[in-house]
């Protein structure tokens, strides 16, 4: 896996990052073709989602490895158009997913669902698929012990 002048290391890390934005960009490009959602929307109502339709802004900020600015002008515009509401509480804010937030979310998982499946798990096929969740399992159990 060697080439002259870039170690393995670096090899496999420009091969795991050329993987990583080729599926990324097809999956991104099919849910927001079909939803209207951009990647930042789809990923804050996605971890919003996932935390029962609620969660703290740091947090959320913390859980997307956003900078708090950029995740307040973008909640902002999705407040507008009624995906969240931003309401303040002891120590900081809470925002929540509204109707018309959980509704797009709705109808975007199956989207999101097929083009994740169509660009990564048949690609790789049942044995694949299940050694990348172990491998990634691996590396985040790595984050956990930093």
């Amino acid at each position: 896996m060697s080439t002259a002048g870039v170690g393995e290391a670096t090899e496999l890390w420009l091969l795991w990052k050329r993987a990583h934005e080729t599926v990324r960009a097809a999956v991104i490009a099919e849910t927001t073709a079909a939803s209207g959602l951009s990647e930042p929307e789809l990923s804050i109502l996605v971890r919003l989602h996932e935390s029962g339709g609620s969660q703290r802004q740091n947090a959320l900020a913390a859980a997307l490895g956003w900078d708090r600015t950029r995740l307040s002008h973008l909640l902002t515009r999705m407040a507008n158009r009624d995906y969240v509401t931003r309401d303040k509480v002891s120590n900081g804010v809470q925002v929540a997913l509204r109707p018309e937030g959980r509704r797009m979310i709705d109808a975007t998982l199956p989207a999101l669902d097929a083009a994740t499946r169509r660009h990564l798990v048949d690609r790789l096929g049942p044995d694949g698929a299940e050694t990348l969740k172990a491998l990634i399992d691996r590396l985040l159990l790595g984050e956990t012990n930093s």
